[in-house]
């Protein structure tokens, strides 16, 4: 395969963030996906956090599975971590990656037919357990890699590019991510940069399991009429709850507020503070059972609810479940991970 090289010159008039990083240097390689592709826009949007958030690239670990979806990493963030798993096996190996060296922070490309066909156990497990990571969904309602099959996202009466219709209930991974306890849960459009840069800052702040499901139309399989996953159906159908600032502890974001709606203001174990600016003055995030309502009352009505939809500042992570140290396990030595056999025996004894 042959791969467009960028410049490796930077005009030195390039704005640099507080740790001497310009926009580009949070790019990756140049995409090979259709011109117009959604999931573009969506790394853009990662490029565009990080460097908003000063992470430093080489903290960042990236894992993805299988699909155009999973190609993604390689197009943001291309002086990090990076790992390319089996289909639908990113989970499992972000957890065991996560549970030896927790001071990276960890971000999973996943799509629909990774994610709610194959992978959907290993997805169950992952917001159960809580490990701390953002969960990133690019959900277009096809595989587009295999030629436009309908995925398990689809919505029901959807029709594909040929005439099909589909007749399968559809999966709502984001239902299911507040049922299995994911701590942060967000939906956003690829087409709405304003709304999904924030919520990808937020997510990388929060401690706990974070899931945001982008819904990224399909521009060769998927972007027709009668498609419920294309550009003019999702900008038709989208209600937005909220729209969203992350403020840091350190200097304060200033943000004017729009005449409707109030603000309500979450802090975050690090300090850090997320200002809502609701659309629906009534909606509180922070009530699990009704952001499920809430979700199922506009499915019903072929509406598609963006926004932060969930949030618990109070969650715990999968390391703090299991009373691990807080020193990395990659760094401790043989004689702190296999203790002897007088330890083991004594583990033993209280099984019994």
């Amino acid at each position: 395969m042959t791969y467009i090289a960028k410049p490796k010159l930077h005009h030195p008039s390039l704005q640099k963030n507080a740790v001497g990083f310009t926009r580009r240097d949070y790019e990756g390689r140049v995409s090979t996906l259709c011109a117009g592709c959604g999931h573009d826009s969506i790394s853009a949007a990662i490029i565009q956090a990080c460097w908003e958030l000063d992470i430093e690239p080489h903290r960042v670990a990236k894992l993805s599975g299988i699909g155009c979806s999973s190609k993604t990493p390689d197009y943001f963030l291309g002086q990090s971590h990076g790992f390319n798993t089996v289909h639908g096996r990113m989970p499992s190996v972000l957890t065991g990656a996560q549970l030896a060296n927790r001071e990276l922070l960890y971000f999973g490309v996943s799509g629909d037919g990774d994610s709610a066909s194959i992978g959907l156990g290993q997805f169950a497990h992952l917001m159960r357990r809580g490990v701390n990571m953002v969960y990133l969904v690019e959900n277009n309602g096809v595989y587009g890699l295999t030629k436009g099959q309908f995925s398990a996202t689809a919505d029901a009466g959807s029709k594909g590019k040929k005439g099909a219709v589909n007749t399968d209930n559809p999966i709502d991974l984001v239902s299911l991510a507040l049922l299995l306890g994911a701590s942060f849960v967000a939906r956003s459009f690829s087409g709405d940069k304003a709304q999904l840069v924030p919520l990808i800052k937020a997510a990388m702040l929060h401690r706990g399991a974070t899931f945001i499901d982008v819904i990224s139309p399909c521009v060769a399989f998927n972007n027709h009429a009668g498609s419920t996953r294309s550009y003019d159906y999702v900008r038709a159908h989208n209600e937005a709850v909220n729209r969203l600032d992350v403020i840091e502890g350190r200097e304060p974001i200033e943000a004017e507020q729009p005449a409707e709606g109030g603000v309500t203001e979450v802090t975050l174990h690090d300090g850090s503070t997320l200002r809502l600016r609701s659309t629906g003055p009534d909606y509180d995030p922070r009530d699990r059972l009704e952001a499920m309502n809430f979700i199922a009352h506009h499915q019903a009505q072929g509406e598609l609810v963006t926004g932060l939809l969930y949030i618990n500042p109070e969650a715990q992570t999968y390391h703090q479940h299991l009373g691990t140290v807080a020193t990395p396990l990659n760094k401790l030595g043989t004689r702190e991970l296999c203790p002897g056999p007088a330890a083991l025996a004594k583990i033993n004894a209280t099984l019994r």
